[in-house]
């Protein structure tokens, strides 16, 4: 018998047919799926959550780029008269909504003139350069460090324009608009801002007359831009009117030392009338 074992290999004294375990098996062929379906759903929803957070905050802020260059010849000229003369716009100054994927959606700029764009203020911010670099060389102090100077200037009174406003509106109750928004509004200063400087290079005298008259219109177009804004979402400014009155008064008496600022070139003064 022992030999008998021995030849077996040691399988003398076990069931031939061990009885299976069920409870092992059924934990065997249903984890890999159990595991692969908990992770699936999980991973469903940790994906859908972000897409989600990101829908909803990161999307509020930044928006979408190529919305705010949807432009063309007719609302640029339209939008250029307004930020120019806001006193003469006779039309309202709300923006136009229209359904897009069962939610509202503001229309694009060349569907709506009020709607903010991002095509004017480079454009404007580039105007500004040029014309800066071109008075550099009227006055023969043209050298790349000084125009380097002016386009750092430019980009932070942008800069300084846009924590202005985004102050302003946290101030008042609505800190949700969008960064882009916020950037469009800050940026339309540069064009009343390049026409100003180039009146300077022809006639001097003119500018001290030219430049007043786009800081009003600049600070009354940001005003009732801000109170469009304002009036178009959550917000305390019902409740503390005066004092919402005083800061948008702020918001535009602060455009007069920062367009002067901006258009302040070094050496101003020696600049002769060009025949």
């Amino acid at each position: 018998m022992a030999a008998m074992n021995s030849d077996l290999g040691g399988l003398a004294g076990r069931p031939a047919n061990p009885q299976p375990n069920h409870f092992e098996s059924a934990l065997y062929g249903a984890g890999p799926g159990l595991i692969r379906t908990g992770l699936g759903a999980y991973g469903e929803k940790f994906l859908g959550s972000s897409s989600e957070f990101m829908q909803s905050n990161i999307t509020q802020y930044l928006s979408n780029p190529q919305y705010y260059f949807q432009v063309n010849s007719q609302y640029v000229r339209n939008k250029l008269k307004i930020i120019f003369s806001p006193f003469f716009h006779r039309g309202h100054w709300t923006r136009i909504t229209e359904p897009v994927g069962g939610r509202l959606s503001y229309k694009p700029p060349v569907q709506d003139i009020n709607a903010p764009d991002l095509y004017i203020p480079l454009m404007a911010f580039g105007t500004y350069i040029v014309i800066a670099g071109y008075a550099l060389g009227v006055l023969g102090r043209f050298t790349p460090e000084a125009l380097s100077l002016q386009f750092t200037r430019g980009l932070l009174g942008w800069f300084l324009q846009v924590i202005l406003i985004k102050g302003l509106l946290y101030s008042l109750g609505n800190g949700e608009a969008p960064l882009l928004d916020i950037v469009a509004y800050a940026g339309y200063g540069f064009a009343g801002t390049s026409l100003a400087m180039l009146a300077r290079i022809f006639w001097g005298f003119s500018y001290y007359f030219i430049m007043p008259w786009f800081c009003i219109c600049t600070g009354v177009f940001l005003v009732k831009t801000m109170k469009r804004v304002l009036l178009g979402g959550p917000r305390s400014y019902e409740r503390h009117p005066s004092r919402n009155h005083y800061f948008l008064l702020f918001l535009a008496a602060v455009q007069f030392p920062m367009l002067f600022w901006l258009g302040n070139i070094s050496g101003w003064s020696s600049v002769s009338r060009v025949s």
